[in-house]
């Protein structure tokens, strides 16, 4: 038998806190990203119009789903992997308006393939930016 303490953990982040804190920072980044309530729900898996008002008004009462909060983390990461590989916040906030001629957009602005509601899509522009960076994908 040892006799030295067990390691401890460091606690973790509530589901509460985690939903909050997340819409918090997902609203911030669509008025940056000027996307109207329309957009925004979209972008956020398409949950009722009251709830999303709910979500927007108090976000420390939500408790987001799974699907939510990796679409949360999606979106957290494509604005990130933005303010590293485009320094002056309007270029990185613009960037996905502005047509796009690489392969996953087709000439078309990333938002309108983020706006195809599917998860795969929110994936797509996130492994394009991180292999813009040189991270893994």
């Amino acid at each position: 038998m040892s006799d030295a303490a067990p390691l401890s953990q460091p606690p973790t982040a509530s589901h509460a806190e985690m939903s909050a804190a997340g819409l918090r920072a997902f609203f911030n980044i669509a008025h940056a990203w000027n996307l109207n309530a329309e957009e925004q729900i979209i972008l956020l898996g398409a949950p009722g119009r009251s709830t999303f008002f709910k979500w927007k008004a108090a976000p420390q009462s939500a408790r987001l789903g799974r699907d939510t909060l990796e679409r949360l983390s999606l979106l957290l990461g494509i604005y990130k992997a933005l303010q590293i590989l485009l320094p002056q916040p309007a270029a990185a906030d613009g960037w996905i308006k502005r047509p796009n001629s690489a392969p996953p957009f087709g000439g078309r602005p990333a938002l309108e393939r983020m706006l195809a509601g599917n998860i795969s899509d929110l994936v797509a522009v996130r492994q394009y930016l991180d292999a813009m960076r040189g991270g893994w994908a």
